[in-house]
């Protein structure tokens, strides 16, 4: 199992300074270099503070100039607000820029607030839609001369100027519902899943679509299969107190956007009472302890343990979700120091 980091660029006030939050996101990235990581991830978002990712090439080209060997990606760009020639040019320009190094997640899309503003006010749910017809003509305008003739994009021959530097950018797909994984796994894409505050068993029905989805298309390559969570390592066993509280109060903000509840003012989303929610049990203490990657070095490493058996390949270390800097950094060191070393042996042991 491998691990990747995402990195979310956030205000949760406004006298949070912008130079402060892009120089933060800078010293994670390179010190998940040092720790080992294989990916740094950001996301595409617009004109929402505690989820700023307007434009995630430039901050990826950013990145890259401070970092020299970790893998740079999206996750996601959202499908509806890209046309298909500006996003080839764009993917393929950043990965000359950055040496090769790009990971090119693509997903629907999440916030109908941000549909209503950046895709005309089309319903959410029909981002898939643009997602299936824009990733094969991505595929065709790397390759040379395509025309498009399609539901959302129609345009006459055209080519990606420039052509990525990889010989094959590989591509993950945001995926939740079984269409998704049937049509990424027939196109031979990996898959970038999130349980978000669900048990572990929201995970198992994940890896068991992605298994089902793979048993159908056998001839699509090697997909892989990530997943991301929550993550907070501290010292003491009462260290999970801060990241507990963070993220019940951070997803006060997150289900607002994602249920469309609330409204936003100035760039700063409605928080809503989440104990309003027919789902509230997720947010007790006890079920977050329980469901994100929370603990000490020791109990992470137990945790991660039931991932990899599960057949993640790639675990996704979901940082960035209101708490401080040094919190941050202090736990990110001790998921490099004593948790990625544990699996490092165990993938050594069994080469040998």
């Amino acid at each position: 199992m491998k691990f990747s980091i995402s990195l979310t660029m956030e205000r949760t006030s406004p006298s949070t300074d912008m130079r402060d939050v892009i120089h933060h996101m800078v010293e994670m990235t390179q010190l998940a270099e040092e720790m080992g990581f294989d990916i740094v991830w950001v996301g595409e978002h617009h004109t929402i503070e505690t989820n700023i990712g307007a434009a995630p090439f430039q901050l990826l080209t950013h990145l890259a100039n401070h970092t020299d060997r970790i893998r740079l990606g999206t996750a996601c760009v959202v499908a509806p607000y890209w046309h298909p020639i500006k996003l080839a040019g764009e993917a393929a320009t950043f990965d000359h820029l950055s040496g090769g190094r790009l990971e090119l997640g693509i997903g629907r899309g999440a916030y109908q607030y941000e549909f209503d503003r950046m895709a005309g006010g089309i319903p959410q749910k029909q981002g898939g839609e643009f997602m299936q017809e824009l990733v094969p003509l991505l595929r065709s305008l790397w390759a040379g001369d395509t025309e498009a003739h399609g539901k959302f994009w129609s345009f006459p021959t055209s080519t990606s100027v420039p052509k990525p530097l990889q010989r094959q950018i590989p591509i993950w797909i945001a995926a939740r519902d079984p269409a998704t994984y049937d049509w990424a796994l027939s196109q031979g894409l990996n898959i970038h899943s999130w349980p978000i505050t669900r048990p572990f068993s929201e995970l198992e029905s994940y890896r068991q679509r992605f298994l089902d989805a793979l048993a159908k298309n056998p001839q699509n390559g090697s997909p892989q299969f990530l997943a991301m969570r929550h993550v907070a390592v501290y010292d003491k066993p009462d260290g999970w107190r801060l990241p507990v509280e963070t993220v019940r109060d951070r997803n006060g903000f997150f289900e607002s956007l994602f249920r469309n509840l609330g409204g936003v003012k100035n760039g700063f989303p409605d928080q809503i009472n989440i104990h309003t929610l027919a789902h509230n049990a997720e947010f007790t203490p006890e079920s977050l302890r329980q469901n994100l990657v929370f603990g000490q070095p020791h109990e992470v490493v137990d945790k991660l343990r039931l991932y990899e058996e599960a057949g993640v390949d790639n675990f996704c270390y979901f940082a960035s979700y209101g708490l401080p800097y040094d919190f941050q950094k202090r736990s990110l060191e001790l998921f490099g120091r004593e948790v990625i070393p544990a699996f490092a042996k165990e993938r050594v042991s069994v080469v040998a």
